[in-house]
């Protein structure tokens, strides 16, 4: 079963390779219409660069803060807006800050919220967490642009949910379907025991 990259829980998003934008780019495909705050470490931003505004087609909130400690701050303190629909925190490497009690205290916030709230962890291994759904993320080669051969194609990632409650762990090929603007879960090629199949995430 297709997790809801929509709910209101914690998740965390990790990406398997150097400097890559796999994770930022999941997670921005999954969220959900409406204003989005989103929150940057020092760190991320040096190495990562921030999102592009105007390509992005989400409407952000953008924080350039400089320590951990601070971007988690900003997440709990939007998770009380009721005029966001979802938050999102970079933090790059290990971080003391982020201890399981501070991850906790973030899940307990967005599930009273009501919004989804998500961690992009850049150059970290994952660790003790109350994250609902964690994820390692791998880009892929861009699907085929039907209209031009020559073009990149929607956005494609190996996505493996190696964390969740109440489902087993289970690795899909994901694709960006940009005109309709929604995600396309399948299983990799050769193993469909893996996931099901033409499944869409809510």
């Amino acid at each position: 079963m297709v997790p809801s990259l929509t709910a209101p829980i914690l998740s965390e998003a990790f990406g398997t390779r150097p400097l890559t934008g796999a994770a930022p780019g999941f997670v921005l495909a999954a969220l959900p219409p409406g204003l989005v705050l989103w929150v940057q470490d020092r760190l991320s931003r040096t190495e990562f660069g921030a999102p592009f505004l105007p390509g992005m087609g989400r409407d952000l909130l953008r924080l350039d803060l400089t320590r951990p400690a601070d971007v988690l701050a900003a997440l709990e303190d939007g998770l009380q807006s009721r005029a966001l629909a979802a938050v999102v925190g970079e933090i790059h490497g290990h971080a003391p800050a982020l201890s399981f009690t501070a991850s906790r205290r973030l899940a307990l916030r967005a599930e009273a919220a009501g919004l989804p709230c998500w961690l992009i962890r850049h150059a970290a291994r994952p660790e003790a967490s109350a994250a609902r759904m964690r994820w390692r993320l791998a880009p892929l080669p861009s699907a085929s642009d039907p209209d031009d051969p020559y073009a990149p194609g929607d956005p494609l990632w190996l996505a493996e949910l190696f964390r969740a409650r109440g489902q087993p762990p289970s690795t899909w090929l994901v694709r960006h379907d940009r005109a309709a603007d929604r995600l396309d879960f399948s299983a990799p090629a050769g193993d469909r025991k893996l996931a099901e199949p033409r499944r869409k995430a809510g």
